[in-house]
């Protein structure tokens, strides 16, 4: 009877603060992440699934550090970085995260565009009525009833484990792939290189850091509840990248396979799919693309504005009343107007090189968080007791390191080529 009564209190305790850690980790899961992932199978097969176990582990510790920072000191992460470092580097910091996440942002509307116009829908008319809906959700809505909406949103990512499956990949060859790296001399490929750092960055983004701990510091979760969040975040985590892991599988075991390689487009993947795997897996990889995109065209734009308004000072956050935060609220609206205006006007072409590159930029811009992360959480008189284990330390610091030297040999091999 104890150990019910405690399993009982453990499962509600958990269920209070479910949301930031899967929702942040799930919603990574985007357009143009699924583009990446797409890409990867279709490009290269399955060498790139042994990226999913240390990408993973990498983004559970990271993932868990901003939660933990949210629930010890009750602030956001661009709060504590402009606290610590001085408004100077904070201000060049949200200009650079404005700009790569409003990429990322009409990237969703891409995303949402292309997917609806697999069913005959026009983009015309889709992506504004989307753009009003996204705005509407969390301009009109309470915490609890955004958050609850996004939740049921994270969980509609299992179409593409279904698409996986109806795709029928080669098991046992994808298995030992996820565990056996290739050669080195896969490494000296500009390609190659170029899609590890775009699947690091599209798993592990910049803008994931400054949404989750804003989050967990509106949910108000404290030390009390920071267990249970933990869970929250690992859970996300472990989910998000098995959906990951499926995309690459179905895409290695169709597209690659048959020589279809050139996808500008996650909705070229689904449309692919068609012939390849079925009508069920290419509706089911379509869904799921909608699904995603109209999920991180809402929370996108909402972590710009916590990041941006947390740095410079302004009240931000769901919880309060367009008039209570309206510099919050306006740069959010901003972001989504012009993100669906982009999608309308600008030639396809060019959105292309914005999703691929602004994947890649996440990767390229990754590190500096992480060190101003790590330089925080390591400091005794912000987190007490709650600093970095030595662990932690090692993981965070080795994949901050990891990404600069991909990143360096990338950069050398581009110039070469």
């Amino acid at each position: 009877m104890k150990f019910l009564r405690r399993s009982k209190t453990r499962l509600l305790l958990f269920l209070a603060v479910v949301g930031p850690g899967f929702i942040t980790a799930n919603v990574d899961n985007d357009a143009g992440g699924i583009l990446t992932y797409s890409q990867a199978g279709a490009q290269f097969g399955h060498l790139l699934l042994w990226t999913m176990i240390p990408i993973t582990l990498a983004l559970i510790v990271i993932q868990e550090m901003c939660a933990r920072m949210g629930a010890v000191t009750g602030k956001g992460l661009s709060d504590l970085i402009r606290e610590e470092f001085g408004l100077r580097i904070t201000f060049l910091m949200m200009i650079g995260i404005l700009i790569i996440n409003f990429g990322n942002v009409v990237t969703e509307f891409i995303g949402i565009a292309t997917s609806l116009e697999l069913f005959g829908m026009s983009r015309f008319a889709t992506v504004p009525v989307c753009a009003v809906i996204v705005w509407l959700i969390v301009v009109k809505g309470q915490y609890k009833s955004v958050e609850k909406i996004f939740l049921a949103a994270s969980f509609f990512y299992v179409t593409y484990i279904l698409a996986g499956v109806l795709a029928h990949p080669q098991w046992k060859d994808a298995t030992i792939a996820t565990f056996k790296p290739p050669s080195l001399a896969a490494f000296r490929d500009e390609a190659y290189l170029f899609m590890v750092i775009g699947v690091v960055g599209t798993t592990i983004a910049p803008w994931m850091q400054f949404y989750l701990q804003a989050s967990v510091v509106e949910k108000g979760i404290t030390k009390r509840g920071f267990k249970a969040s933990r869970l929250d975040v690992i859970t996300g985590c472990v989910f998000t990248d098995i959906v990951a892991w499926f995309i690459i599988v179905a895409c290695a075991a169709t597209l690659y396979v048959h020589g279809f390689r050139d996808i500008k487009y996650a909705a070229d993947a689904a449309q692919a799919l068609k012939p390849l795997a079925g009508d069920y897996a290419y509706i089911l990889f379509a869904v799921g693309l909608f699904n995603a995109s109209l999920f991180a065209a809402s929370i996108l734009p909402l972590s710009t504005a916590y990041t941006v308004c947390e740095g410079l000072g302004f009240e931000s956050g769901v919880g309060r009343k367009f008039g209570e935060a309206p510099v919050f609220y306006w740069l959010y609206t901003l972001l989504i107007a012009a993100g669906a205006a982009l999608v309308l006007l600008i030639p396809g072409e060019q959105l292309v090189r914005i999703v691929l590159w602004s994947q890649v930029l996440n990767g390229v811009v990754l590190p500096f968080v992480l060190i101003f992360m790590l330089l925080l959480i390591n400091k005794k008189e912000l987190m007490g007791e709650y600093v970095n284990t030595r662990l932690f330390n090692m993981v965070a610091w080795s994949t901050t390191v990891l990404i600069v030297g991909l990143s360096l040999m990338w950069a050398w091999s581009s110039m070469k080529g």
